[in-house]
């Protein structure tokens, strides 16, 4: 089988989609499928000769530094140059233009096309679109979400809480939960003084750690806020943020003016296979407060690195943060929150408990085991007898 992936985001721009995409790749071949990626084309492209991906030239999304827009006869013309007979379905894997070019290339082929709803347009309009109420920025969404979700013959949730969301638009499409599992590299040992050394810390100052995309529907801010707390009762602890992201800029305005600027590092990019396990693996404690995930993939790493967690459980987080898990789960309040992140730095049979039983918890999210079930789906849609009501009942 040969499936055609198409994204509007890829490596080098590091977020859980791209994530997703390689990890789900690289075990779906185990599992007999084939995949051809069309991806933008980025100035700072790490792998150019990347087996696979086919890069497609993009130019630059206003406001936005790090994502590309796939020039449309750029991408006609990559399409193009497939051989149609070389596919059985198409796989989107975003809903900007890819959406588009995937489901017409699907068409044209009349093969099946699926797509995976990795984002919650809902909580992020407000954010980048500030001057329009939050009521019509939700209703435009969901219908967005809508107008898209009939262009395709199967949806892909990364967990079930957002499946629930999508069946309370009123989406008849089937909808299948597939989150995207965690690669056993996770599992690699980081190296917890080794980051510490290249980032300049003190051995002795306890980390409360955050990973991820550094934008404002992230929720940092309150964590920000949050850690003023936490340094009122520990004092040496220092808050870590790695990743970048639009709202880099803004939290560094926050924490000089709430007067951290000593008391938080920013640590930017980190590679995926030397300097993120390191600084999982120095952290003290992972904290993570999104309302926008739709599984949050970082907490499984976290875990997996055997750091304790404090985070909020909203949409997809709560299918993950589940009991026995190796995290405190809290509300969205800077008092609970911090209370509870300041147990972790000064109860150490705590941590080291949620510690232990992070790493067995994580590992029941096997990547291989996902990339399973989304070949199981793929064959299902694909046998003639089927309807893809019929494989939501079987999977």
């Amino acid at each position: 089988m040969r499936v055609l992936f198409i994204s509007d985001v890829y490596f080098p721009r590091v977020n859980g989609v791209s994530t997703s995409i390689r990890t789900f790749r690289e075990d779906l071949t185990r599992c007999g499928v084939e995949t051809l990626l069309i991806a933008p084309e980025y100035e700072e492209q790490s792998q150019p000769g990347e087996r696979g991906v086919v890069r497609v030239p993009a130019g630059r999304v206003p406001k936005d530094p790090e994502d590309r827009r796939m020039r449309w006869r750029a991408l006609g013309r990559a399409l193009e140059a497939l051989r149609p007979t070389d596919f059985d379905l198409v796989h989107v894997q975003t809903p900007f233009v890819a959406h588009y070019a995937g489901t017409r290339f699907a068409r044209r082929l009349r093969i099946p096309c699926i797509e995976t709803y990795h984002t919650f347009f809902e909580e992020y309009v407000h954010h980048y679109v500030p001057a329009l109420p939050r009521v019509a920025g939700r209703a435009l969404a969901r219908a967005f979400t809508r107008s898209q979700c009939r262009d395709v013959q199967a949806l892909i949730a990364p967990s079930e809480p957002l499946r629930q969301s999508l069946l309370q638009y009123g989406i008849g499409t089937p909808v299948h939960v597939i989150p995207t599992g965690l690669p056993a590299d996770r599992f690699a040992p980081g190296d917890g003084r080794r980051f510490r050394r290249h980032a300049g810390l003190a051995p002795d100052r306890p980390l409360v750690t955050y990973i991820g995309r550094v934008a404002h529907e992230k929720n940092i801010e309150f964590l920000v806020r949050m850690f003023v707390r936490v340094r009122e009762a520990v004092p040496r602890a220092m808050l870590v943020i790695a990743g970048e992201g639009p709202a880099r800029e803004s939290l560094r305005r926050l924490v000089a003016g709430l007067g951290l600027a000593g008391d938080v590092h920013f640590a930017g990019y980190l590679d995926r296979d030397t300097t993120l396990l390191d600084c999982y693996a120095a952290a003290a404690v992972f904290v993570f407060a999104s309302r926008t995930e739709t599984q949050g993939l970082v907490l499984l790493e976290a875990m997996a690195q055997g750091a304790p967690i404090v985070s909020t459980a909203e949409l997809g987080t709560r299918s993950v943060l589940a009991p026995g898990c190796g995290a405190l789960v809290v509300e969205e309040s800077a008092e609970p929150f911090a209370a509870a992140v300041v147990r972790m730095l000064t109860e150490p049979g705590l941590a080291g408990t949620l510690s232990e039983r992070g790493r067995p918890y994580a590992r029941g999210w096997s990547s291989a085991a996902m990339a399973g079930r989304l070949a199981d789906l793929y064959r299902c849609v694909l046998e003639p007898a089927n309807t893809v009501a019929r494989c939501a009942q079987r999977m």
